[in-house]
């Protein structure tokens, strides 16, 4: 009986042993393969870093096991592609480019991933951007394509310098700055280097992409032309350092999808799934001392702090931006600390932590902003704007410094939260403020703001004020802050300041209409 069984069990593994192998068979296949697409795009990169990869899914619909004799890219190990097939990396191994008999099972799938790396220089001379082409060739005898394309664009590099270490190991070099003004340089955290004296101007010849901090000197001035575009790498910005400033000059573009003659500070990665990610570079970086820094017609987006401005609060020169868009910024929009600032025609949204936030005291002086924040990648702890008088040590005391003015006049102060302002004041600081025909969102439900900065009946401090009634932006959540001509914000203004455009260029009505954008008829 026992024999009678184990003879059973033999036979049994043998059918199924032989089934196996001839589901395993595999026929040769030159043609009748199905793709995901038949052209894949690689967006744009930059010459010389790599793209992200992309996917390519290559689809076996017969009943029967296939064998792919070849599948190779256009222009073989010339070729500027690297392709990974389903974990494989090529007959000759991490070459990518061309792979011999790939196996794949009746109505089964696989993936192709797609890198690439380009220099330009490889491609043609006295271009700025170039199209690069190859394909992915299935089979050997009249084989299937699947194109593939890219965009190149040359750029102005400036990369951190390289030090040799006593072990002789390459080392990126740290900026050193005078920190605390005894006129001896102190070694700081930052890596970069500072702008040579025929880099403190750039043009929109070609963008910019700066990897680690680029700081201008002491006493010089970065001037940025129209239409200029600075890209940074991730752990990357600007400084401007005492005595030192920097002009982005902007124009108004005629083109409000191209923004040809803005200036737009962004990272470097220009696939289309980057285009709003927050957080991909650092910040621009004001440090005490600097001064007569302004911007005008800029886009700041996707960084981590958009401006960070510190000290000189009674430099009525220290920093002003008009025209400025601020996006996207994984911390602050704007950060000011003990710092004077004024703004018109500023719009802000869509910030990890607050748009603007004025703390350690200063000066501010806000006119036709539209300070938004429609944040939706996770909680967020501060609201639109905040205001405080005081700072931390390192022990976590108190400094407390004035904040000596902080008026903000014609603005919307709103978002996805409330309260959308916070006022955080200590008794050992002035704390002096004005909100002035603006529209904001204050609805203290549960009744735990109190004190007399909270008394909005006080006209010292509140004067013609729209509470919580919505701006009806016209699309906040894609940054598009404008208002229609229905909004409550429509009208509510006074006529005040040194602009008599909106930030599109449009004339200024009477009375003004709140906000950095004149109020619109919307289109159906």
């Amino acid at each position: 009986m026992r024999n009678t069984f184990y003879y059973l069990i033999t036979f049994s593994l043998l059918l199924f042993w032989s089934s196996c192998r001839n589901n395993l068979e595999f026929q040769t296949l030159e043609r009748d393969l199905n793709f995901s697409k038949d052209t894949v795009y690689l967006d744009t990169i930059f010459t010389n870093i790599g793209s992200s990869t992309y996917t390519l899914k290559v689809y076996n619909n017969s009943q029967t096991n296939i064998s792919i004799p070849k599948i190779k890219l256009q222009n073989g190990q010339n070729s500027k592609y690297r392709l990974n097939v389903d974990g494989m990396t090529g007959d000759i191994p991490l070459s990518g480019n061309e792979f011999s008999n790939v196996e794949l099972l009746a109505k089964d799938s696989m993936y192709i991933f797609i890198e690439t790396t380009v220099d330009i220089e490889d491609l043609v001379n006295n271009e700025t951007q170039f199209l690069y082409t190859d394909a992915i060739e299935f089979g050997q005898i009249n084989p299937q394509k699947v194109e593939l394309i890219t965009l190149v664009k040359d750029a102005v590099f400036i990369y951190p310098q390289q030090i040799t270490t006593s072990d002789g190991s390459l080392e990126t070099q740290t900026l050193f700055f005078d920190l605390d003004g005894d006129g001896v340089q102190d070694e700081s955290n930052l890596k970069g280097r500072f702008l040579q004296a025929d880099e403190l101007n750039f043009t929109n010849e070609k963008p910019y992409v700066i990897y680690g901090y680029a700081a201008v000197p002491e006493g010089e001035i970065l001037e940025i032309d129209p239409g200029s575009r600075l890209h940074f790498h991730s752990n990357s910005g600007l400084l401007v350092t005492n005595n030192a400033s920097i002009h982005a000059n902007g124009a108004l573009s005629l083109d409000s999808d191209l923004l040809e003659n803005e200036i737009i500070f962004e990272g470097n990665r220009l696939e289309p799934g980057f285009e709003d990610i927050p957080g991909q570079w650092q910040t621009i970086w004001l440090f005490n001392g600097s001064t007569n820094n302004k911007f005008n017609y800029s886009t700041i987006k996707n960084s981590t702090v958009g401006i960070l401005s510190d000290g000189n609060q009674d430099n009525d020169n220290k920093l002003e931006i008009t025209n400025t868009q601020i996006y996207n910024s994984s911390n602050f929009g704007i950060l000011g600390r003990a710092t004077n600032i004024k703004a018109e025609n500023l719009a802000i949204n869509k910030s990890g932590q607050s748009s603007f936030a004025a703390t350690f005291g200063g000066n501010y002086d806000i006119i036709h902003a539209t300070i938004a924040n429609y944040w939706n990648y996770s909680f967020r702890q501060f609201p639109a704007l905040l205001l405080n008088n005081f700072t931390l040590d390192e022990e976590q005391n108190l400094i407390p410094n004035d904040l000596i003015s902080a008026n903000f006049t014609n603005c919307i102060i709103y978002g996805n939260d409330n309260p959308e302002l916070l006022l955080d004041n200590i008794v050992q600081a002035n704390f002096n403020f004005n909100f002035k025909n603006c529209l904001l969102l204050f609805n203290d439900y549960g009744n735990i703001f109190s004190g007399p900065y909270y008394d909005f009946n006080d006209l010292m401090l509140y004067e013609n004020i729209l509470f919580n009634s919505s701006p009806e932006f016209l699309n906040p959540s894609q940054n598009r802050l404008q208002i229609p001509t229905s909004s409550p914000a429509a009208g509510a203004g006074i006529n005040l300041g040194n602009l008599n455009t909106d930030i599109t260029g449009s004339q200024r009505s009477y009375p003004a209409d709140l906000g950095a954008y004149n109020a619109i008829e919307f289109e159906n």
